[in-house]
């Protein structure tokens, strides 16, 4: 089966530097009338157990100026805070193998197709439960409603990534990265030790979930947050941009932007 994706965003005509610091335009969006430009900041591959305060501080306080918010992905707080499971500690059933067969390739890649993946969400949630979401979602289906089966099991099995092995990283072949703890401290930290507002958000090229946001931010719906980043900026390939710092340019003239080409993958 064949698929759809944006490739890796990073293209060197958006790309920009500024005291070391490396970002790329991703373009603008207008949400609620007004026009928000997006700088996707590029970091080192960030490793388990690394202080995301200070990776804040080394990538992006040079960049922020009064009024932006930053987005961070989900993946790069989880590798910090060690909130990891590798293949060796998840010991694949009978179950996990049959039942991934019945999955299937979505339009941004691979799902519960990848057995240890299966697995990692029936050791969370238990077999039945997972045997339960497996077939609502096939009446979901039937009946037009997409995405019963995660609505069943969660978000912190929605938000399972890793064990691909198509990824663009090695440590992704054989880890899953879970969901953060407590986003809504993570967000806090930053905010007294950086003075930046940011949000913490579980994002892909189907749909964005604002996991949690700084207390500055609380005023602002969690859609209005979603919609500056629909289109996910910080990317699904090798382009190393958890970090996305979100300006409002309106009346502004934008800096230029090439968009990517989409190309299809088997």
């Amino acid at each position: 089966m064949k698929y759809r994706y944006d490739g890796n965003l990073n293209a060197s005509e958006n790309k920009h530097n500024k005291n070391g610091i490396c970002y790329y335009v991703r373009g603008t969006v207008t949400v609620a009338g007004r026009t928000y430009e997006r700088y996707a900041i590029q970091t080192h591959f960030v490793g388990r157990g690394e202080d995301y305060v200070e990776l804040i501080k080394r990538y992006v306080s040079e960049l922020y100026q009064e009024g932006d918010l930053l987005s961070i992905s989900e993946k790069v707080i989880s590798m910090c805070q060690d909130n990891v499971v590798t293949k060796s500690e998840v010991k694949l059933s009978w179950a996990a193998r049959f039942l991934s067969r019945f999955g299937k390739k979505t339009d941004s890649g691979i799902g519960i197709t990848e057995p240890y993946k299966l697995q990692l969400m029936i050791d969370m949630k238990g077999l039945p439960r997972v045997l339960w979401a497996g077939l609502a979602g096939v009446f979901g289906k039937i009946f037009r409603h997409p995405g019963v089966f995660y609505e069943i099991l969660g978000n912190d099995a929605a938000g399972i990534d890793g064990f691909y092995a198509h990824s663009a990283f090695d440590d992704y072949h054989d880890m899953a990265v879970l969901l953060p703890r407590e986003p809504e401290k993570v967000c806090e930290d930053i905010w007294w030790s950086c003075n930046i507002p940011s949000v913490v958000v579980d994002a892909n090229d189907i749909d964005v979930t604002i996991l949690g946001k700084s207390d500055i931010l609380q005023t602002y719906p969690d859609e209005f947050l979603r919609c500056l980043i629909l289109d996910n900026p910080a990317g699904q390939d090798d382009e190393c941009t958890p970090f996305i710092l979100i300006r409002d340019i309106t009346g502004k003239v934008p800096q230029p932007y090439f968009p990517p080409k989409a190309v299809t993958v088997s």
